[in-house]
Protein backbone atom coordinates (compact mmCIF):
# COMPACT_ATOMS: atom_id res chain seq x y z
CA UNK A 1 0.00 0.00 0.00
CA UNK A 2 1.14 3.12 -1.21
CA UNK A 3 -0.24 5.02 2.09
CA UNK A 4 2.83 5.92 4.03
CA UNK A 5 4.02 8.35 0.67
CA UNK A 6 0.95 10.28 1.72
CA UNK A 7 0.18 10.06 5.67
CA UNK A 8 3.70 11.48 6.51
CA UNK A 9 4.60 15.13 5.62
CA UNK A 10 6.93 16.13 8.38
CA UNK A 11 11.05 17.47 8.74
CA UNK A 12 10.72 13.88 10.56
CA UNK A 13 9.67 11.64 8.04
CA UNK A 14 10.73 11.66 4.48
CA UNK A 15 8.66 7.93 3.46
CA UNK A 16 8.75 6.12 0.64
CA UNK A 17 6.73 2.87 -0.80
CA UNK A 18 7.83 0.13 -3.36
CA UNK A 19 6.93 -3.49 -3.61
CA UNK A 20 8.39 -7.02 -4.36
CA UNK A 21 7.27 -6.36 -7.87
CA UNK A 22 5.40 -4.18 -9.72
CA UNK A 23 1.80 -3.84 -11.16
CA UNK A 24 0.23 -1.58 -14.12
CA UNK A 25 -1.51 0.13 -11.41
CA UNK A 26 -1.59 1.11 -7.64
CA UNK A 27 -4.65 -0.68 -5.83
CA UNK A 28 -7.69 0.91 -7.34
CA UNK A 29 -9.29 0.16 -4.33
CA UNK A 30 -6.75 1.71 -1.65
CA UNK A 31 -6.57 4.71 -4.87
CA UNK A 32 -10.61 4.59 -4.03
CA UNK A 33 -10.50 4.72 -0.54
CA UNK A 34 -7.47 7.33 0.68
CA UNK A 35 -9.45 9.62 -1.56
CA UNK A 36 -12.38 9.46 0.34
CA UNK A 37 -10.79 9.10 3.84
CA UNK A 38 -8.21 11.52 3.22
CA UNK A 39 -9.05 14.03 0.26
CA UNK A 40 -5.86 12.24 -1.59
CA UNK A 41 -6.11 11.26 -5.07
CA UNK A 42 -2.72 9.09 -5.04
CA UNK A 43 -2.51 8.59 -8.59
CA UNK A 44 -3.10 12.09 -9.56
CA UNK A 45 -0.04 12.96 -6.84
CA UNK A 46 1.99 10.49 -8.79
CA UNK A 47 2.03 7.37 -7.21
CA UNK A 48 2.66 4.17 -9.57
CA UNK A 49 3.91 0.93 -8.72
CA UNK A 50 7.88 0.54 -7.67
CA UNK A 51 10.13 -1.34 -7.04
CA UNK A 52 12.69 -0.92 -3.72
CA UNK A 53 15.40 -0.16 -6.49
CA UNK A 54 13.14 2.74 -7.61
CA UNK A 55 13.66 4.59 -4.35
CA UNK A 56 16.59 6.41 -2.51
CA UNK A 57 18.64 5.06 0.01
CA UNK A 58 16.87 4.78 3.70
CA UNK A 59 17.57 5.09 6.83
CA UNK A 60 14.72 3.33 8.16
CA UNK A 61 12.99 0.18 6.25
CA UNK A 62 9.57 -0.88 7.60
CA UNK A 63 8.21 -4.37 5.68
CA UNK A 64 4.13 -4.29 5.74
CA UNK A 65 4.41 -7.78 6.02
CA UNK A 66 1.36 -8.40 3.69
CA UNK A 67 2.49 -12.55 3.70
CA UNK A 68 5.85 -12.17 1.39
CA UNK A 69 8.82 -13.13 1.50
CA UNK A 70 10.45 -9.63 1.58
CA UNK A 71 13.63 -9.38 -0.98
CA UNK A 72 16.83 -8.69 0.81
CA UNK A 73 17.47 -4.65 0.25
CA UNK A 74 20.67 -4.11 0.96
CA UNK A 75 20.03 -3.78 5.07
CA UNK A 76 17.86 -5.14 7.79
CA UNK A 77 14.15 -4.44 8.36
CA UNK A 78 13.98 -2.13 11.49
CA UNK A 79 10.21 -3.36 11.62
CA UNK A 80 7.59 -5.66 10.14
CA UNK A 81 4.41 -4.24 10.83
CA UNK A 82 2.29 -7.77 9.81
CA UNK A 83 -0.65 -6.30 7.78
CA UNK A 84 -2.89 -8.40 5.72
CA UNK A 85 -2.20 -8.20 1.81
CA UNK A 86 -5.52 -6.03 1.47
CA UNK A 87 -6.40 -7.71 -2.80
CA UNK A 88 -9.85 -8.51 -2.90
CA UNK A 89 -10.81 -7.48 0.73
CA UNK A 90 -13.86 -5.47 1.84
CA UNK A 91 -13.48 -1.63 2.21
CA UNK A 92 -14.29 -2.18 6.10
CA UNK A 93 -10.59 -4.52 5.88
CA UNK A 94 -8.75 -1.61 4.07
CA UNK A 95 -10.33 0.95 6.44
CA UNK A 96 -8.89 -0.95 9.35
CA UNK A 97 -5.30 -1.52 7.68
CA UNK A 98 -5.08 2.38 6.57
CA UNK A 99 -6.18 3.06 10.34
CA UNK A 100 -3.63 0.37 11.43
CA UNK A 101 -0.62 2.18 9.26
CA UNK A 102 -1.68 6.05 10.51
CA UNK A 103 -1.25 4.52 14.21
CA UNK A 104 2.10 2.86 13.01
CA UNK A 105 3.25 5.91 11.67
CA UNK A 106 2.67 8.37 14.45
CA UNK A 107 4.29 6.23 17.00
CA UNK A 108 7.52 5.90 14.56
CA UNK A 109 7.07 9.47 14.05
CA UNK A 110 6.93 10.05 18.34
CA UNK A 111 10.01 7.75 18.51
CA UNK A 112 12.10 9.43 16.16
CA UNK A 113 11.31 13.39 17.68
CA UNK A 114 11.94 11.57 21.48
CA UNK A 115 15.93 10.88 19.94
CA UNK A 116 16.46 13.71 18.14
Amino acid sequence: MQKAEYQVNSTIIESYSAGTETKPQINQDAVRIMKEIYGIDMEVNGQYSKLITDIPDVDIAISMGCNVGCPFIGRAFDDNWGLDDLTGKSDDDFKAVIQRIEENIFELKKRLSENK
